[in-house]
């Protein structure tokens, strides 16, 4: 069975929202990190929002090591909105987006990738579908914004798989989900 593995930029706080107001510098063993997450990873889950705003920025990027990765692997969207997107390997899931998740998880292959997408993390993470979470922990405090884990949930036991410290003081930490 194949893992879904969240990747999250969060705030010392815990914001997950808008992580350009807390992530202000990627240093060598963040990018040296994000090339392994995304090294095993052959597919991947967008909400709607990312979507459109990835759609108009990462096609034309030069930003390694994610352009080449996410103008290349299959990405599929979950919206309530039809539309035909023009991102190359984009699919538009018709039907309940968590059936889609427990199906694709059954198929051959590498890990599926979630990025950047915090409702519909929040939403997979509700329904206990997400299997490890790769978090980087940015030192700086925001105060505001929406967090990953926004609300009651029942409780979710997680185990720290690895967690390294990095020149600008991120945390890089690995979770696994434990059943």
């Amino acid at each position: 069975m194949r893992n879904v593995v969240a990747y999250m930029l969060t705030s010392l706080d815990g914001v997950a929202e808008s992580p350009d107001r807390f992530v202000f510098d990627f240093d060598d063993a963040m990018y040296e990190n994000l090339r392994r997450v995304i090294g095993t990873q052959d597919a991947v889950l967008l909400g709607r929002g990312m979507y459109d705003e990835w759609s108009s920025y990462w096609p034309t990027s030069d930003h390694e090591p994610f352009a080449g990765f996410i103008n290349t692997v299959p990405k599929y969207v979950a919206t309530s909105r039809p539309f035909d997107p023009a991102w190359k390997n984009t699919t538009v899931v018709d039907g309940p987006f968590d059936n889609f998740v427990r199906a694709l998880k059954e198929e051959p292959g590498g890990d599926i990738g979630l990025h950047g997408s915090l409702t519909l993390t929040s939403s997979l993470l509700e329904a206990g579908l997400v299997d490890r979470l790769r978090v980087v922990v940015s030192p700086v405090a925001v105060g505001e914004g929406r967090r990953l884990w926004d609300g009651p949930r029942d409780a979710q036991r997680w185990e720290l798989e690895r967690v390294v410290g990095t020149p600008i003081g991120s945390l890089l930490a690995d979770y696994r989900l434990t059943r």
